[in-house]
């Protein structure tokens, strides 16, 4: 009898893993499903080869320039953050062929950047293209 017992108390005592092992399983499960629809937003940018822009001289680009300090520049004359749309939908106006090129400094801000290409989006100018400055 005390066999029997102690039997049922080992038994009874074992604790069985299967239900935590299936909940992990679903978890993982889950967590590789939902990874798969996230999606990181971001923007395009297209960075043209430096002959490409020397060889579009028939077609003189609008280049904006920013310094290293975030500060804009068209045709080597300062620009305020402000007027930027109104100077490339002038220069537009003049050039309508015209890509916008921005020249960016490597210590300016990518902030900076998407403030040129909105201004160019609202100016009508849809092809921007990014160069790095390696003054």
């Amino acid at each position: 009898m005390r066999k029997l017992l102690k039997r049922n108390d080992a038994e009874e005592s074992e604790i069985d893993l299967t239900p935590m092992l299936d909940v992990v399983f679903i978890m993982l499960i889950f967590f590789i499903v939902t990874a798969s629809f996230v999606k990181e937003s971001g923007i395009e940018v297209e960075r043209p080869a430096p002959s490409e822009v020397q060889q579009q001289s028939d077609n003189p680009a609008i280049v904006v320039t920013i310094g290293s300090n975030n500060d804009f520049y068209i045709e080597r004359r300062r620009i305020d953050v402000r007027a930027l749309r109104s100077n490339i939908e002038r220069l537009h106006a003049e050039r309508p062929e015209s890509p916008v090129i921005v020249r960016a400094h490597p210590d300016s801000e990518a902030g900076a950047f998407v403030s040129v290409a909105d201004a160019s989006r609202e100016a009508g100018v849809f092809n921007v293209s990014l160069v790095s400055d390696e003054e």
